[in-house]
């Protein structure tokens, strides 16, 4: 799942269409309507804004960044379901042979399959995907040495925007090694905004981290990401 996009949100009516709870707390789906315009879908976690169907850039751009850093991406790992965005620019690289997702949320997965989130189900149909409802640590630290080629990481929206607070190990060097033993080629972090600390951890564990930046557009407005980049 990610964490909040920094975009502000046209008025809309909201309806809730959605609901569940889990031992981390309340996950919501709202829809958005105004005249004239299509629905929107909107994914809320305890009360705080984390994504929606309006505006996708930021989603779309970690894959499509991420991807073009492989030279050949056969199995890719992605770290955060969400509104399932990233997971779908990944899939559409036909260079992809299989691909892991890993949600913390069971109802997310649920929602995507059964159509609450329109979306979903094709998307989760493809047969290349394997989707597996875990902590992305317990997944990595559970996986084959060298599993995947390009492990992608967007279960929040980096180290300043955490969906839940126990996020924060995931930014830290005990993750990163379990990470690094999975990772064949390489791994990407996301980030809304620069981390310092993380390209240190990503040094300290790897022997070398790439900060990229990237502006991304966001309706009318340019913002700038960053990726966060070790190679094995």
């Amino acid at each position: 799942m990610t964490s909040e996009r920094r975009h502000t949100l046209r008025p809309m009516e909201a309806v809730e269409i959605a609901r569940a709870e889990s031992e981390r707390g309340e996950v919501v789906l709202r829809e958005r309507r105004e005249e004239s315009a299509p629905p929107v879908t909107e994914l809320r976690v305890n009360g705080v804004f984390v994504m929606d169907t309006m505006e996708t850039s930021s989603e779309r751009a970690l894959a499509t960044a991420a991807l073009e850093l492989v030279e050949e991406p056969d199995s890719v790992l992605v770290g955060g379901l969400g509104l399932g965005f990233t997971l779908a620019e990944v899939l559409a690289d036909r260079r992809v042979g299989s691909c892991t997702v890993v949600e913390l949320e069971q109802c997310l997965v649920d929602w995507m399959r059964d159509g609450t989130i329109a979306h979903g189900a094709a998307l989760l149909a493809d047969e290349r995907l394997d989707v597996v409802v875990a902590d992305v640590a317990t997944a990595l630290a559970e996986a084959d040495e060298s599993a995947y080629d390009l492990v992608l990481l967007d279960v929040d929206n980096g180290p300043g925007y955490l969906v839940h607070q126990d996020n924060e190990a995931i930014y830290l060097p005990p993750f990163l090694e379990a990470a690094k033993r999975a990772t064949r080629q390489v791994l990407a972090i996301w980030s809304a905004d620069e981390a310092p600390e993380l390209g240190a951890a990503l040094q300290q564990v790897f022997g070398n981290c790439q900060p990229l930046s990237y502006d991304v557009q966001l309706g009318l407005r340019s913002e700038e990401y960053w990726l966060y980049v070790s190679r094995t």
